[in-house]
């Protein structure tokens, strides 16, 4: 199984790249997102490998946020890979973080290929979904602030949702402002 690659660009389309790495050109395909922040000639990507009887994708993904969110994606019944990358071309992994947490059919349907009923299915197969695996460092507040709230009894989803509404950058004005729409 393939998990990362890297290699030169042979060619590039909006949503397919041509890489060579040690003499073998390899598709790798990408989401616009990912697309938009490619410069240069040489590149590392984190790869999904779908393998199936009559062929070999590969999905490649600069940040492995938006990695995540489309294996994620693509546990779905009903969600294929070209609709994950669809996901993942129209919404950052973060923003899609919120949409799901807030429950909003409405951005879900703005996704090509999804419909009212896929965008209702994604959001209840996606209800236990955790920002862990979207926090980086910078995010650190955020879990500091979720931690001290829970500490003093209030429930983990309801507090995450509070806290991905809250404009504050550091973790005590997030927890202050987090206890006002708490309370």
């Amino acid at each position: 199984m393939i998990v990362a690659i890297e290699g030169e660009i042979v060619k590039k389309e909006p949503t397919l790249l041509h890489l060579k790495t040690y003499g073998i050109t390899r598709a790798v395909n990408i989401s616009l997102n990912c697309s938009a922040k490619i410069e240069g000639k040489e590149i590392s990507l984190h790869i999904t490998q779908i393998l199936k009887e009559d062929s070999d994708n590969l999905y490649g993904f600069l940040d492995m946020q938006e990695k995540l969110m489309f294996d994620r994606l693509i546990k779905i019944n009903g969600i294929g890979p070209s609709t994950a990358l669809a996901v993942c071309s129209t919404f950052a992994p973060d923003i899609f973080a919120k949409i799901v947490i807030s429950n909003d059919v409405n951005s879900i349907k703005m996704v090509p290929g999804i419909g009212p009923k896929t965008a209702k299915r994604v959001l209840v197969e996606l209800s236990d979904f955790s920002l862990d695996s979207f926090e980086d460092s910078k995010d650190k507040a955020f879990s500091e602030a979720l931690e001290a709230l829970e500490s003093l009894g209030f429930k983990k989803d309801t507090v995450r949702k509070i806290l991905i509404k809250c404009d504050a950058k550091d973790t005590p004005s997030l927890i202050k402002e987090a206890l006002k729409k708490l309370s």
